[in-house]
């Protein structure tokens, strides 16, 4: 799609390379340029013009413009009726469609998922990690009307989200102080004694089996997230619970953490998995 309207690759050699054997990098850098005005739009941001998205990418406004052009024409991208500004389209959800079937953890979740919704009254969410990144791949709505949701797909890298630190709490403690000194993972003003902090932090998440976010990285919003593991023993997703924090007192943390975690346990036994030092099932 995006290669046929905007790139000058020979239609009949599907190597990727040019005539002479060279690589096709005019090619690449297109579709490296495409991706990176997908990627812009944000859960926070997600109606974007096009002058905003060439200053976020570094492209110019024009190479954008067309870029945008063709992902309007595969539904890629709409527009916003009132302000004319650019939103993600429907049409991702067809490319997406397969991944997210084929996720196990996502098809096994969904049901322990709806149980959790009903038990406690919240949001319930499964999380998946990508390099520094906890990501969105199912979601079950509160039924209040006021409520927090994770929108599927919504990406975040603050070390106080719950999810994320359950994520590091299962990396080595080096690369968890690389990904926060380097900025990867984001913590406004961490020096040196609150990072060693948040190491200690993270071992006390590990212990009690489910992280907590009080408000900390948004003032109304409280999150709880517990460890899901494969058969292996290895950390494959969270189970996150997202709420207004008017609506949860520090008794009913507990609660939902307590609750969390088993709903993490459930997708976990599903998965025929167990936690690392677990004896087998």
């Amino acid at each position: 799609m995006i290669i046929s309207t905007m790139t000058t690759r020979d239609p009949t050699d599907s190597t990727g390379a040019d005539p002479n054997g060279k690589a096709d990098t005019k090619g690449a850098s297109v579709i490296v340029n495409a991706i990176a005005v997908l990627r812009s739009f944000t859960a926070d941001e997600p109606l974007l013009g096009v002058t905003e998205i060439a200053n976020r990418v570094g492209l110019h406004k024009s190479t954008v413009s067309r870029i945008l052009a063709t992902f309007e024409q595969e539904d890629l991208v709409e527009r916003d009726e009132d302000t004319r500004r650019f939103r993600l389209g429907l049409g991702l959800i067809a490319v997406a469609g397969p991944l997210l079937a084929e996720l196990e953890e996502r098809r096994v979740a969904h049901p322990v998922l709806r149980e959790l919704t009903e038990l406690t009254g919240e949001t319930s969410a499964l999380m998946m990690w990508e390099g520094n990144q906890s990501i969105c791949v199912e979601q079950i709505a509160s039924r209040h009307q006021i409520k927090h949701t994770t929108p599927l797909g919504a990406r975040y890298n603050d070390a106080l989200s719950a999810s994320v630190q359950v994520f590091l709490s299962a990396e080595p403690e080096e690369r968890v102080r690389s990904l926060l000194r380097s900025g990867a993972i984001t913590y406004t003003g961490l020096d040196d004694a609150g990072l060693d902090d948040y190491v200690l932090r993270l071992k006390d998440d590990s212990r009690r089996g489910w992280a907590v976010n009080y408000g900390e990285s948004s003032l109304d919003e409280v999150g709880v997230a517990a460890p899901v593991y494969d058969h292996r023993g290895d950390l494959v997703a969270a189970v996150l619970i997202p709420a207004p924090r008017f609506r949860v007192s520090k008794e009913r943390l507990q609660s939902l953490g307590e609750s969390c975690a088993g709903a993490a346990n459930k997708v976990t036994a599903r998965l025929g998995g167990k936690a690392p030092g677990e004896s087998g099932r």
